[in-house]
């Protein structure tokens, strides 16, 4: 499973892929391919369409490493090293691909975000088809999100088609990964966490019909894409037939284009089922309107807290910004335009999701994450190095994080210790804390606390800032107009 090569070993996603895979070298992404795949591969880049979605951000930009730079980069050895390790591998090329910012995965996005990455599939999918190619997989986890907007990451993807074939072969998988999650989201409330954590590959028609009554059985949506499907499946027919193999096998057309109008026709379809399950705008949830002024909140609360980050934000002009607990991401759009970078953190995905609609729509760099920081992204897939955890990737890849109106929820729903969640900042940033204290006497607290406010009687503004100052140095504070609270500006110490 090592590697003899001077760079890290290879993503172990890429390893279901035998035309290649990809390699982390010096904070730069490559992939090596075969001489199978590299022919597609230039075919692919040359198409009209590529260019198209190049232009757009919609695809990742890739270049084509020439002699003698591979070995410039790993050393002499590197091809036999790499081929070793798989050999499958002959005839080696490498590609140098664009490196998102920040990695994120279906299990952390909001439906919205999971919706626009089916968009982008099947777009690119439809304007293939006249230029002979196709896409072999159908699956979100070959999308990535760089800030608000979609880019679809897995170039050997896209393969040569046969012109007479009418079938699109990722068809199934397209509708378990993208249209049946959305489905169950939208109708069941499932979140899209609890699918795809327990389910990479996604939902079985099978699996969604349990979940419904006779009636709804019946009804639109889960009649076509639930309840037919599950009727017509071989497992529910079997011993009906004798299944030889031909369902596996190509059924050519003599007519290319009548074998085109069909494929376009499937993927037709595919978008209107797809906006079928689209999530709604507008819903509500209980935190939906946590930040709207209230008994709690005044407008010179809000005043304060804004002007204070702003301030910070203008002197000190981070790049990359966490923010933990964002709610409807005010100080997320704040950070992105003063010209951050922005992860914006959420264990509420309706919330999340109405920060994406309103990031994509301004065209600002934020990528909303339904992630609960107490509880965070767990690694999964082979060995639990397929997907990284969020706290791996977040770890050191912010230069300021904020974390503002939510330690109290920390410390009292999740009984965090103090001391940890000041440790936690310190493993995230690389700079700067912007925190808020909120006092054990703060209406909002005593709500978390229920009657339980003996068990942080010891939390005072005094024994915050000597937690904090362990790992911090604070640099100012301020006290909230309209509240007990107080906010402040910490630099990380060494």
């Amino acid at each position: 499973m090592t590697s003899a090569l001077p760079y890290q070993r290879p993503l172990f996603a890429s390893f279901r892929d035998p035309a290649g895979r990809l390699v982390t070298y010096k904070n730069q992404i490559f992939r090596t391919l075969d001489g199978s795949a590299i022919a597609d591969l230039k075919s692919f880049l040359a198409s009209s369409t590529a260019k198209k979605f190049l232009d757009g951000g919609q695809l990742v930009s890739t270049r084509f490493l020439s002699d003698p730079e591979p070995e410039d980069l790993f050393g002499s050895d590197w091809q036999q090293s790499l081929s070793s390790e798989n050999p499958n591998i002959s005839n080696i090329n490498v590609v140098e691909h664009e490196r998102i910012p920040f990695q994120s995965f279906p299990y952390e996005w909001p439906p919205e975000m999971l919706h626009r990455a089916g968009v982008l599939t099947i777009e690119l999918a439809e304007s293939l088809l006249s230029e002979g190619f196709g896409l072999k997989d159908g699956t979100p986890y070959n999308v990535l999100f760089k800030g608000s907007s979609p880019v679809f990451i897995d170039l050997l993807s896209f393969e040569r088609r046969d012109a007479g074939d009418p079938t699109w072969l990722p068809l199934a998988q397209f509708e378990r990964t993208f249209i049946l999650p959305l489905l169950v989201n939208k109708y069941f409330g499932l979140s899209l966490d609890s699918i795809f954590i327990s389910n990479r590959d996604g939902l079985e028609p099978e699996a969604v019909y349990r979940l419904c009554g006779p009636l709804r059985r019946l009804r639109s949506p889960f009649l076509s894409l639930v309840s037919i499907p599950k009727w017509l499946s071989p497992k529910a027919n079997a011993g009906k037939q004798n299944d030889d193999g031909q369902i596996y096998k190509k059924k050519l057309m003599s007519n290319r284009d009548q074998a085109q109008f069909i494929l376009r026709g499937v993927l037709k379809r595919l978008r209107r089922h797809l906006a079928s399950v689209a999530p709604e705008s507008g819903r509500a949830s209980t935190w939906s309107d946590y930040m709207s002024p209230n008994s709690h909140f005044t407008q010179r609360y809000f005043a304060t807290k804004n002007d204070f980050v702003k301030n910070t934000l203008d002197e000190y002009r981070p790049k990359r910004v966490l923010d933990v607990g964002c709610n409807n991401g005010h100080f997320s759009m704040l950070s992105a335009k003063a010209g951050a970078s922005v992860v914006s953190i959420d264990y509420d995905p309706v919330v999340v999701g109405d920060l994406w609609r309103r990031a994509n729509a301004d065209a600002l760099n934020i990528l909303p994450l339904a992630v609960n920081l107490t509880r965070p992204t767990p690694s999964t897939g082979w060995l639990n190095q397929e997907c990284p955890s969020f706290l791996d990737r977040a770890h050191g890849s912010f230069d300021c994080v904020l974390m503002l109106a939510v330690i109290h929820h920390m410390l009292v729903t999740e009984r965090v210790p103090l001391p940890e969640i000041i440790d936690l900042a310190a493993e995230l940033t690389t700079d700067l804390l912007v925190i808020e204290f909120v006092p054990t006497d703060d209406p909002l607290f005593l709500c978390l606390t229920r009657g339980r406010e003996e068990l942080h009687k010891g939390l005072t503004e005094e024994v915050f800032k000597n937690s904090a100052s362990r790992r911090f140095e604070i640099v100012r504070s301020e006290q909230l107009i309209d509240s007990g609270r107080s906010i402040y500006l910490m630099r990380k110490k060494g």
